[in-house]
């Protein structure tokens, strides 16, 4: 059974169960606090806290997706047969429409059923002072006729409290053997069960006196890794022998290192799914994980002679075997292939001069002289870590991030004493600027961001409701709740709009008002956003012509004729019911 027909199979299993297939998210997700998707149920996540309700928006208390998802902290680890940084994660969700009995039975269906395969055993939770042990877990799976039981300790299979407080509860996992008969833990069952008013830790310790509370409506979040269940359905040894990683292995010449292999083709994939999602290389945030991904490749291109047109190949196949399921791949294929050549032309000045400048450096690579050479010639940690060998077995990822993060205060400080102690970094969560340069684009596209705003409301009616914006020098990135896709025609419909308003060159004025009177006169504004009393209210337009009338407090131009020309670059899904549009000015 290929990849393609696992992720069907799935789907299919659970949506003839009462469960809402919902497409994957974005790879880059609404919650700032996380870099990057790491898990299906993120995009969820305001269904277990209550702030939405899911019958309204799937029509059932329970969703089923194939979720896009990357995790940074196995970077350093691909090579060896078990870590990759991109994966896909099979996920059923319910938000208290079932619980403990209907999960267990799902899964166990699924798995010996459906794919015909055995069981070599399952855990649950062993109970602690003030958690109790999961007894009806195992009476679930010991009435499905599963015996050999294990039970872990909170470390293993406890989830939560994430922050200061939170939901909490106990996890169930699946064990199958793989083709060397070594067992891999390839599901894992959240039930969110508890409300815990206080850190991990303290639950941990138990002795801190803070009571742990049933949640009223539970819930369940389960997570399988495809290339895992892969590996177990093709009876291989490791996630790379299936057709998930295999077919592109074949690809590369036969005198490289197989574990070098695995961390281009590895490293190729991610790249592939983070530009198709709109990212692009940069010396921060999500920017600098791509920027990090190519560049090792390009390296080991450049080290083992390979033909460019090899790693072309390799990313024409990845888009086309995997655009089957993730359209977005097809849609940004030649965007893909540019952004990937235009980045190996800028590292390619001085890549060969890196290489000879490492291979000259005298005595052990210290973090500050690995941090010299990334700053100059671009080399990635990962690669002076393994080209220095034994002179950098005392160099940590941790020690060189310290000497980034160094550098990056430094530029700061220096950014400030330049523009007199306020120019440096333009950083309000939604606005990001690095210096005055930025700092007029970004007003640009803050601007611009109003007018596009407006211009939904326009062409797709009042039931638009922004959801959080995000703008950088690059691009402006806004989301709104909208429950389908938008058509070429609305969007192009959509950026002439913002276009008029440009090329009327309107004025911008700015007012103070009480919070109520600025919404009773019309004024748009978010949600879930605490807004001062009084607050500005921002107006584009003239008497004859209002355009946009807006609550906030960031930077704008004075006209809107300043802006320049406006362009939509893509519209797609950010999560279930939430759209996303990027979007630049030139």
């Amino acid at each position: 059974m290929d990849s393609l027909e696992l992720r069907q199979k799935f789907l299919k299993f659970f949506e003839g169960r009462d469960h809402k297939v919902v497409p994957s998210s974005s790879l880059i997700p609404d919650d700032p606090s996380v870099l990057l998707t790491t898990a299906g149920m993120q995009q969820f996540k305001k269904y277990y806290t209550g702030e939405a309700d899911p019958f309204k928006d799937f029509g059932t208390k329970n969703t089923t997706s194939v979720q896009k998802s990357f995790r940074t902290s196995d970077i350093d680890e691909v090579g060896d047969e078990s870590h990759d940084t991109f994966f896909e994660m099979l996920g059923n969700f319910s938000f208290g429409g079932y619980f403990k009995k209907e999960a267990i039975t799902f899964a166990y269906d699924f798995i010996t059923k459906d794919l015909g395969l055995s069981i070599s055993f399952v855990t649950i939770f062993e109970g602690s002072d003030i958690v109790p042990k999961d007894e009806e877990s195992r009476s679930i799976w010991q009435s499905l006729g599963v015996t050999d039981i294990r039970e872990q300790g909170m470390s293993d299979v406890f989830w939560g409290p994430t922050g200061s407080a939170g939901p909490c509860g106990p996890t169930t996992e699946i064990y199958c053997k793989n083709a060397n008969s070594q067992d891999v833990e390839i599901w894992n069952i959240v039930f969110n069960q508890f409300f815990f008013p206080g850190s991990r830790s303290e639950l941990e310790a138990g002795n801190s006196g803070k009571i742990l509370q049933p949640l009223q409506t539970p819930g369940v979040d389960t997570g399988m890794g495809l290339e895992r269940l892969a590996m177990i359905v093709q009876n291989k040894r490791n996630i790379f022998e299936t057709d998930l990683f295999a077919p592109f292995l074949e690809l590369l010449p036969a005198g490289i290192d197989i574990r070098h292999k695995r961390i281009i083709i590895d490293h190729l994939r991610a790249s592939t799914f983070l530009l198709a999602d709109g990212v692009r290389p940069s010396n921060k945030e999500a920017g600098y994980v791509l920027r990090r991904l190519l560049r090792r490749t390009f390296v080991y291109e450049h080290i083992y002679q390979v033909l460019g047109h090899v790693f072309d190949a390799i990313i024409h196949d990845i888009v086309h075997e995997y655009g089957e399921h993730y359209t977005e791949l097809l849609k940004e294929n030649e965007p893909i292939r540019r952004e990937i050549q235009k980045e190996r032309e800028r590292f390619g000045h001085t890549l060969e001069r890196g290489i000879k400048e490492l291979q000259q450096t005298q005595g052990d690579i210290t973090a500050q002289g690995a941090f010299k050479i990334y700053e100059t010639f671009g080399l990635p940690f990962e690669i002076i870590k393994e080209l220095s060998s034994d002179r950098a077995k005392d160099l940590t990822r941790e020690a060189f991030d310290e000497e980034f993060k160094k550098h990056q205060e430094l530029s700061r400080a220096g950014q400030e004493k330049k523009f007199g102690g306020h120019g440096l970094l333009l950083d309000t969560g939604e606005l990001k600027a690095a210096d005055e340069k930025e700092l007029q684009i970004v007003t640009r596209l803050h601007t611009a961001t109003h007018l596009l705003n407006a211009a939904l409301h326009k062409v797709l009616g009042d039931n638009v409701a922004q959801n959080g914006s995000d703008i950088t020098a690059e691009r402006t990135r806004f989301d709104f709740n909208f429950p389908r896709k938008l058509t070429p025609e609305e969007i192009k419909q959509i950026q002439d709009l913002v276009n008029y308003a440009v090329e009327q060159d309107f004025p911008v004025k700015t007012e103070l008002l009480p919070v109520e009177e600025a919404k009773e006169n019309g004024a748009l504004f978010m949600e879930r956003s605490k807004y001062p009393d009084p607050v500005k209210v921002y107006t584009v337009g003239n008497e004859q012509d209002v355009f946009s009338k807006e609550l906030c407090g960031g930077p704008h131009v004075t006209h809107t004729g300043e802006i320049g020309k406006f362009k939509i670059t893509k519209e797609e899904s950010s999560s279930a019911g939430i759209r996303r549009i990027r979007a630049v000015v030139e």
